[in-house]
């Protein structure tokens, strides 16, 4: 099973976050965050792996871990 991915945008930014599924049951949330205007390099960030229960918190973590590197990086 390949897990769903979700794509947000937020400012100048395209968020692609995932959820795949880990051996316990649990989602596991990964991010590629690109950003929309040159230089469009896509970068894997760091989430924290943690266990959710379902996808859409995998995602939410996903989603909430692009917002804080976009306020402090992009």
């Amino acid at each position: 099973m390949m897990g769903i991915t979700k794509i947000f945008r937020h400012r100048d930014y395209e968020l692609q976050c995932s959820a795949k599924p880990s051996d316990n049951g649990k989602f596991s949330p990964s991010l590629v965050v690109c950003k929309q205007v040159w230089p469009t390099r896509p970068r894997e960030i760091a989430v924290p792996r943690g266990d959710h229960a379902t996808e859409d918190t995998a995602i939410d973590a996903a989603y909430a871990q692009g917002i804080e590197w976009i306020t402090n990086y992009g």
